[in-house]
């Protein structure tokens, strides 16, 4: 199940006190959503459930900041990370995204948990340039993994030539409004 409306050009946006969150298995397949996430995205429950996380990617949204993503995830790390998600009818939302690894009892890693927040507007204008060359870098490619594999070596040299971690970039833009540590 994919998302196959064309982008819309128009943003969408929700309360800085209202968080999205959802939760998902091992392989990306939606298991829960809250009533945030069922309004921002425009989906109904029941079409969320069971589908795949990918299902409000945005074409905007380069695959090698998710391959990231994905790779700090399956080490049983958090992440954070900007995300342009892409609503059911073609309008986009951005958000901070706060992704974490749920654990059984038995310390099996059985899903992902993630809860996004209200990105600031200075963050959103720091990130497109960065996530608009990582998608050109993408594009150049005809198979999509070489696109992914060259866009991560793009992010990996930006970054070291920056001195930052990718969790260093993304704090740097959050603090620089809000003047402090983690807020979420």
């Amino acid at each position: 199940m994919a998302n196959h409306t064309a982008p819309s050009g128009v943003e969408r946006f929700f309360d800085e006190g209202e968080i999205i969150v959802s939760k998902t298995t091992t392989n990306g397949i939606i298991t829960y959503t809250n009533d945030v996430f069922v309004r921002v995205s425009g989906y109904r429950e029941e079409e969320l459930i069971g589908a795949p996380h990918s299902l409000i990617r945005h074409p905007d949204m380069p695959r090698s900041v998710f391959r990231l993503l994905w790779d700090v995830i399956e080490k049983r790390d958090e992440i954070f990370a900007y995300v342009v998600n892409m609503a059911r009818n073609g309008d986009h939302y951005w958000v901070l995204a706060h992704v974490t690894p749920s654990y059984a009892a038995d310390g099996r890693v059985v899903g992902y948990h993630s809860n996004r927040r209200v990105p600031s507007r200075s963050a959103i204008d720091a990130i497109r340039p960065v996530y608009a060359a990582l998608l050109a870098e993408e594009q150049k490619h005809e198979r999509k993994a070489d696109g992914i594999a060259a866009a991560t070596e793009v992010l990996t040299s930006t970054l070291r030539s920056i001195g930052k971690s990718y969790e260093e970039f993304v704090w740097g833009l959050t603090n620089a409004d809000q003047g402090g540590g983690r807020s979420c």
